[in-house]
């Protein structure tokens, strides 16, 4: 069965994974002083760092609005079930947005099959679940099937992130600049994960970089002891050698069936800062 998978620009979704799927994806945009941009589409990693380095300041996000999604379905035949896999509501309101959007198409044309689902992720977390769907979509499951698994997946799904600098946090005003200041003189490095709620939560917060990442690797066995038939997805931010590096060590302490790296877009970028690492992975029932 043909089924259009949909996300939004909060996702970041594997090339691997993006060739095969050919998954739609509404772009969230981002707004310096000067100038608005659409991540992904007037906006790539190119010119986001440039114009960082240019500004010295981080833009803001705002998320799609509802006729953006609105567009973006009706591009979509309207025999063909859309499923729309969407960031965290808890992180922003692209969710009730993309179901705004739907709603309004579905007023015009009734019979059209749309569902929006909070994936209470985001970043490498969407883009294991779109792995799960397509795995799923090649097991002929119906619409309805693969809206009930994946909702049932997404409370399995388990992401984790690392920070190697605070800089982002600061320039965003998320950190206060002298508490900032004195994480970094410290070499204090930050790791989080998301709650079940959907948020982004600290759970723990270490001195220096390999003392740090040693933490991240060892975090993923107390989610997970049988990795043999999982994938584990990661995305890093502009460090793609520090990145392998840590997805060598998972690897060799957790034999996962597939592995899958890309790296963060503009949006997740604008949050975590150079070398920030983020992995997804489906914990044990």
């Amino acid at each position: 069965m043909d089924i259009q998978l949909m996300t939004d620009g909060g996702a970041d979704i594997p090339q691997r994974l993006q060739d095969a799927l050919d998954i739609s994806i509404v772009p969230l945009y981002l707004n310096f002083k000067d100038e608005e941009f659409k991540t992904g589409v007037t906006m790539d990693l190119n010119r986001y760092y440039r114009k960082i380095k240019e500004t010295n300041t981080l833009p803001s996000s705002a998320a799609p609005s509802p006729n953006d999604f609105y567009e973006a379905y009706k591009q979509v035949d309207p025999k063909t079930p859309i499923l729309m896999l969407s960031i965290s509501k808890g992180l922003s309101s692209t969710y009730e947005n993309a179901v705004s959007g739907r709603n309004r198409l579905l007023h015009e044309e009734p019979d059209r099959a749309i569902e929006v689902i909070n994936t209470k992720t985001a970043s490498a977390g969407i883009g294991l679940l779109m792995h799960e769907a397509s795995v799923k979509i090649g097991e002929n499951y119906s619409f309805e099937e693969l809206v009930q698994h994946i909702q049932e997946r997404i409370e399995q799904t388990t992401t984790l992130f690392i920070l190697k600098t605070l800089e982002n946090l600061i320039l965003g005003g998320r950190l206060d600049r002298v508490k900032g200041t004195l994480a970094k003189t410290l070499n204090i490095k930050l790791l989080m994960r998301g709650s079940e709620e959907g948020t982004i939560e600290v759970t723990e917060k270490v001195r220096g970089d390999k003392k740090s990442i040693r933490r991240f690797v060892e975090q993923i066995g107390e989610y997970t002891k049988n990795v043999e038939d999982k994938v584990i997805t990661m995305t890093h931010c502009n460090d793609e050698s520090r990145a392998k590096k840590v997805l060598s060590e998972i690897k060799e302490k957790y034999p996962f069936k597939d592995t899958f790296l890309s790296e963060t877009g503009p949006l997740i970028s604008n949050y975590g800062g150079d070398g920030a690492l983020v992995i997804s992975f489906f914990k044990d029932k």
